[in-house]
């Protein structure tokens, strides 16, 4: 069923209990944000804390060793009696599903609330490297900069997942998964969208969230995704 989202300020949360929606006020239309100049892939955004020396030690220790596999007694000689038939055990349900996060915003201003989305999931302790970003209009201008220097280029920084990556929602089956996608909707049709959004939910690891218009979102949640 259609969900419609409540007036209040956007929360941005993870959890592992099935897809859901989180209404936050709506976006308004914001002035475009100029093409920015030219940044290697490597550099923190221009603000961001760079990764704190605890994580480092981390994630950039060495891996610890395995365990060493516990001795088994040998059986006696003699006949191996048949093993009793295994019980009928039903599906798992404990698979992690994303959480879907809806922010309501007009055309023109959801790319405006996804940038502010991801500010704050920087500012919560994201990664950059956690997060993709997927447009169905107008690409993000750090996509449309990156893209000038040649694809090649442009999927080489994907792979490295050192940074927020930008990209077109229909270019959602070459990207690959992270924990984060937030899917702006800021144009194209009806179908696209559509067809999109299923596959940016099966991309993101923890938490979808969406960008758009409300009831042209809803009526995507409501067909299945």
């Amino acid at each position: 069923m259609p969900l419609t989202p409540a007036i209040e300020e956007p929360q941005i949360h993870e959890s592992a209990q099935g897809p859901r929606v989180t209404p936050a006020a709506s976006r308004t239309a914001q002035t475009p944000r100029p093409v920015p100049g030219p940044r290697p892939a490597a550099v923190p955004r221009p603000g961001r804390p760079g990764p704190s020396p605890v994580a480092a030690s981390r994630t950039g220790g060495a891996p610890r060793p395995a365990a060493p596999a516990q001795r088994t007694p040998q059986a006696a000689p003699g006949p191996v009696p048949a093993a009793p038939a295994a019980a009928p055990t039903a599906p798992s349900v404990s698979a992690a599903v994303p959480q879907i996060q809806l922010i309501p915003a007009s055309v023109e201003g959801a790319l405006d609330a996804a940038e502010e989305a991801v500010d704050l999931l920087l500012d919560t302790g994201r990664a950059p490297g956690d997060i993709l970003v997927l447009t169905t209009g107008d690409p993000h201008p750090w996509a449309a900069h990156e893209l000038s220097f040649g694809k090649a280029a442009y999927w080489a920084l994907h792979d490295a997942g050192d940074d927020v990556f930008y990209a077109d929602a229909a270019q959602v089956q070459r990207a690959a998964g992270r924990p984060v996608v937030v899917f702006a909707v800021n144009g194209g049709a009806v179908e696209r969208v559509a067809g999109a959004l299923p596959i940016a939910l099966t991309r993101a690891g923890a938490l979808l969230i969406v960008c758009g218009d409300a009831q042209q979102i809803n009526s995507v949640l409501g067909a299945g995704v």
